[in-house]
C-alpha cells in the first residue's frame, strides 16, 4: 500500500527536525470524521475534568484526567488499570518524583471512538519512527488551562522541558476566549528553532522528546470579563521493555 503523501511528510519532518506542527486541515485528513463518531462527547468531556491538586501555583487552574494503556506490535493498543503518573525531578522540577494519581479519563471517553483512532494514530506514526521497539508504555492526559483577567494560565509550569519519554503528541481540542499560547521548540542547548500557535481545533504538535524540549507561552483572556480556557490532549508513548 502506498503511504498517504501527509504521513510520508510528517515522517520525514519528524525524523529531520525532531518535531512537526500539523495544521488542523491535515489532521482532519489523518482522522476523518468517519473514525471519530464520538467526537461531540469527546470534546464535551472536558467540561468533567478535576482540578489539579499538585500544580505549584494553584489546583484551580488547570484541571484534567488521566489514563494508561499500552501498545504493542502484535495486539495494538489496549487500556491498562489506572496508576499514578510519574516523572522525575531531572524531567519536572516543580512536581518530579511524586506518584500523581489524577482522576482518571471517563471509561466511555477512554472506550470512545475518537481516542481510540487518536491512539492508533499515535502508535502508526511512533512506531514508524522505531520500528524496533515491539512495546510502549502510553499516557493519555486531558488538560484544561484557565485564564482570569488577574492571572494567565500557564499551560507548562516548569517552564522549556522533556517530558522524559520518547514521543508526544499535543492536540488542540478548543480554545475558548483565550490568546497567546505559542508553542516553542528547543535545541538540547535551549536555543529556539521552532514556533508555533495551535489555534484550531485539531492542530496538533508532534515531538520526540529526546531530541528537542518543548514549552508554552502562558494564555490570557480576550475579552477579561468572560471566562476563558485553553483544552488539549497530550499523549505520550514511552518505549516499554518488560510487557504487563
Amino acid at each position: 500500500m502506498t503511504p498517504h503523501p501527509d504521513t510520508s511528510a510528517l515522517h520525514t519532518r519528524l525524523q529531520r527536525d525532531g518535531f512537526a506542527f500539523v495544521t488542523a486541515e491535515i489532521m482532519r485528513d489523518l482522522l476523518p470524521a468517519s473514525a471519530l463518531t464520538d467526537w461531540p462527547a469527546f470534546v464535551a468531556s472536558w467540561n468533567d475534568l478535576a482540578p489539579d491538586s499538585y500544580l505549584a501555583a494553584s489546583g484551580r487552574h488547570r484541571r484534567r484526567r488521566h489514563a494508561t494503556f499500552s501498545a504493542d506490535a502484535g495486539y495494538g493498543v489496549r487500556a491498562e488499570a489506572h496508576q499514578p503518573h510519574y516523572q522525575s525531578l531531572h524531567y519536572n522540577p516543580l512536581q518530579g518524583d511524586i506518584l500523581r494519581w489524577f482522576e482518571p479519563v471517563l471509561p466511555a471517553i477512554a472506550d470512545g471512538a475518537s481516542l481510540r483512532r487518536i491512539l492508533a494514530f499515535c502508535h502508526e506514526r511512533f512506531g514508524a519512527l522505531a520500528p524496533q521497539v515491539r512495546h510502549w508504555h502510553v499516557e493519555v492526559h486531558q488538560f484544561r488551562i484557565e485564564a482570569r483577567a488577574d492571572e494567565a494560565g500557564e499551560p507548562t509550569p516548569e517552564g522549556v522541558h522533556r517530558d522524559g519519554v520518547d514521543y508526544v503528541l499535543v492536540l488542540l481540542i478548543d480554545r475558548e476566549n483565550i490568546e497567546r499560547g505559542t508553542t516553542t521548540i528547543h535545541a538540547a542547548d535551549r536555543r529556539e528553532v521552532g514556533q508555533f500557535t495551535l489555534t484550531h481545533p485539531l492542530d496538533a504538535a508532534l515531538v520526540d522528546d529526546h531530541r528537542v524540549f518543548h514549552g508554552v507561552t502562558a494564555v490570557t483572556p480576550l475579552d477579561p470579563a468572560q471566562a476563558a480556557h485553553r483544552d488539549v490532549l497530550v499523549v505520550t508513548f514511552r518505549r516499554d521493555a518488560a510487557p504487563r
